[in-house]
């Protein structure tokens, strides 16, 4: 098998243990890998890095991904505290762990940045790059696997090359890539995509062969999440945001412009929501695409799906992969820096679909951090896709922790999308619709078509009080008001 997928002679001398590939990575090493959530992640070579320290090695380093990973780089390395800075997103629970206890250094980055910021060296030199891949070609390309994200920038950026050749992941994979990298400015052109199926690229990345040092054979498989079934609050703001769309599109031809979704189960919800609507043709232009995409592809409402990764459940997985060559006519994969593009998003007129943790009357939204410094997982692409959308459109439930919580508060503990860039609030209990609206205005709506009943009130009482009380009329606020919803929940456990 590993004939078909390792085509270049002069790279086969280089097939090595994971121990011994992970050894040219040093105490101190900048490491760059590929992922993009638990899709295309580097596993074995993090495996042995692990083992290492537990071993009694001194062994820190930083790390940059495309996004997320899944547990065995995340998690191992997190729980062998050998992570010392990580970028730029991330959602195991062990890193989170360790960044909210300030052992690890996190820097929450928009994701369409990082690629940039690698080749600017704003985080210095990338010592190594470890990247998963399905195949090399006979003149040393590298063909990604599930996710491309931000290999292609770290492979060209850095010093040395560590490919692990994944068997678990179908050589059928190649052909799905679309391989586009940008310019540095005053030499950087328009990325000339204006379709969401145009291929603009090559389908394996580019590498000078001398700087592939290690080649790993492995057969771990992406540990992808299970998506939660969909529930009867999950299906209320489906259907409420399907109505909206509905009626959105009467001025747009009846056809919806291209759609970005973000991650999770209530994203999935939201999306798989589609499949029983009256919408045909639909495209999306996103970062992930998970069960809920092939969803639609299997019920004919997608054209096309252009993506950064396929992140599909474990109970669907064998499903893909056996009708993979159905979905390849349908899919792409891009690197971040073309899927999450400000320039391609705006040019395509994109509807983002993100999820907000908390929104407050006047439509700012915190994503990110609990209680305004508890980190969950970061900002990721969501704010490529809302500041630069035709439509920016935030879900979330009214309500959390069984009623303790109210998810539209009067102001937001920690800051991630202003409200200059969030034109659309759903919840199960309705739609806010914000185009237009002065705060004021805003709050009134918000409150009235989104807010919990058991919390109306007392986010009306606020927002009147602080009107009447304060001297400026234009954003009302009562800081001490606003501070005690959040202080009231961390003495006492509630909100109520």
């Amino acid at each position: 098998m590993l004939k078909e997928r390792l085509r270049c002679e002069k790279l086969k001398k280089k097939l090595t243990t994971a121990k011994e590939a992970s050894m040219y990575i040093k105490d101190g090493m900048l490491v760059g890998t590929s992922g993009f959530t638990a899709a295309g992640y580097p596993k074995a070579v993090p495996l042995a890095l692990a083992e290492r320290s537990k071993n009694g090695e001194d062994l820190e380093i930083s790390i940059i991904t495309g996004a997320s990973v899944g547990d065995e780089l995340d998690g191992a390395l997190s729980r062998a505290k050998i992570i010392k800075k990580r970028y730029p997103y991330q959602t195991n629970k062990d890193s989170r762990d360790c960044i909210n206890d300030g052992t690890m250094e996190y820097c929450d980055m928009h994701l369409s940045h990082t690629s940039q910021w690698i080749k600017y060296n704003f985080f210095g030199d990338i010592d190594i790059a470890l990247v998963e891949a399905v195949a090399i070609t006979e003149e040393g390309g590298i063909i990604p696997s599930t996710s491309v994200g931000n290999t292609n920038v770290l492979i060209e950026k850095a010093k040395k090359v560590i490919v692990e050749i994944n068997t678990s992941q179908p050589l059928e994979l190649e052909g799905i890539h679309d391989i586009y990298t940008t310019e540095n400015p005053p030499n950087r052109k328009p990325i000339p995509i204006v379709k969401a199926n145009d291929i603009i690229g090559t389908n394996f990345i580019p590498c000078d062969i001398e700087k592939i040092v290690a080649i790993v054979e492995t057969d771990i498989s992406d540990k992808t999440r299970e998506v939660s079934e969909i529930d009867g609050v999950s299906k209320k703001i489906s259907n409420n945001l399907i109505s909206f769309l509905e009626n959105e599109v009467k001025g747009l031809n009846k056809r919806l412009l291209p759609l970005q979704s973000g991650v999770g189960s209530v994203a999935n919800a939201v999306l798989g929501g589609l499949v029983k609507s009256n919408f045909e043709n639909i495209t999306l232009y996103s970062e992930v695409l998970q069960d809920s995409v092939l969803d639609l592809i299997d019920s004919g409402k997608v054209d096309f799906a252009s993506a950064t990764a396929i992140t599909i459940s474990p109970k669907r997985l064998k499903d893909f992969y056996e009708n993979i060559e159905k979905y390849k006519e349908k899919i792409i994969l891009r690197p971040q820096e073309i899927s999450n593009n400000p320039e391609v998003i705006r040019r395509l007129g994109v509807i983002s679909l993100n999820t907000a943790m908390e929104v407050d009357i006047y439509g700012n939204v915190n994503s990110t951090n609990v209680l305004g410094s508890g980190m969950i997982n970061g900002i990721g692409g969501s704010g490529d896709y809302t500041r630069n959308a035709y439509l920016s459109i935030f879900t979330t439930v009214s309500i959390a922790k069984n009623g303790d919580i109210s998810s539209i508060v009067p102001m937001v503990s920690h800051h991630d999308h202003t409200e200059h860039d969030v034109n659309v609030i759903v919840t199960e209990q309705g739609v806010a619709d914000l185009r237009g609206l002065c705060p004021r205005d805003r709050a009134k709506v918000i409150i009235e078509n989104c807010a919990h009943p058991d919390y109306k009130e007392k986010l009306l009482d606020y927002y009147t009080k602080a009107l009447k009380g304060g001297k400026y009329k234009h954003t009302p606020h009562n800081l001490s008001k606003a501070l005690s919803w959040h202080e009231r929940y961390i003495k006492t456990g509630s909100m109520k």
